[in-house]
């Protein structure tokens, strides 16, 4: 009798389904593969997020919205960016100014201010990066601002310093702009990085620059990986940059 149970008990062993059975090869397998999903889920690539539509553009108040990113590198905090002029914003994007009579040859983009890294930061960023043998970042950083219309980019401009440290940026143009919200894009260009931040007052509904915006965020995408950034700065004088339709700039040969 006691032979038989111990045969019964172990022939329903046999019987149970592998699934129940939460340790299992195969059970552990999804899990991991389930774990994968989701990383890959999580980590996307900052460069894949200019397809939404305007719509689905997550617009939140300023004191919300994720500013500049430094990690380990608190000696970036200290280096400067000034407002950029509208000739400056088309190099860097690569996009050739338009002659159009019917807009009175006015500019592209008329409601973006943005701001470009000074030569001192351009140089300052190769210095640091040859001092710590490697280990300081070379990276510059690139901002945009598409406001919803040229009014409110006039009061703003007005209100914003023409130079300011990078460590500054996020409280005082970022957190500083109460009472309106943003959606904010990133994008890694080699030794550039962008970040792109959409503004309008709280309450709005969509947003009117929504084509420039468009505009603005596939040309960023469409740009090749910067591999050195000081080609950003001007000749002969390297006090400006200026618009030449013969020069590439943000391409890599």
């Amino acid at each position: 009798m006691i032979y038989q149970r111990r045969n019964q008990i172990n022939s329903v062993h046999k019987k149970t389904p592998q699934f129940l059975h939460p340790l299992t090869p195969i059970a552990m397998g999804e899990k991991e593969t389930k774990k994968k999903k989701n990383k890959k889920q999580k980590h996307q690539h900052p460069n894949d997020q200019t397809t939404k539509q305007t719509s689905d553009f997550s617009f939140k108040p300023s004191s919300e919205v994720k500013g500049l990113k430094f990690g380990g590198q608190f000696i970036v905090k200290s280096f400067t960016i000034h407002r950029a002029r509208p000739l400056e914003l088309l190099k860097v994007l690569s996009f050739p100014p338009t002659n159009n009579n019917n807009k009175k040859n006015k500019l592209p983009f008329p409601s973006t201010t943005a701001f470009l890294p000074t030569n001192f930061t351009i140089l300052a960023h190769q210095a640091w990066h040859t001092l710590t043998l490697g280990l300081g970042t070379k990276k510059s950083k690139v901002l945009l601002f598409v406001f919803e219309n040229e009014a409110m980019k006039g009061v703003v401009d007005r209100t914003w310093p023409p130079e300011i440290a990078l460590g500054d940026v996020n409280k005082k143009l970022i957190k500083g702009l109460i009472g309106c919200e943003m959606a904010r894009f990133k994008f890694r260009k080699g030794c550039i990085t962008f970040y792109v931040y959409a503004v309008r007052e709280i309450g709005s509904y969509g947003f009117s620059c929504a084509e420039d915006l468009r505009t603005i965020l596939q040309s960023v995408v469409e740009l090749k990986d910067f591999l050195d950034h000081t080609t950003m700065l001007s000749m002969p004088n390297q006090r400006s940059i200026s618009y030449s339709s013969q020069s590439q700039v943000a391409m890599a040969h």
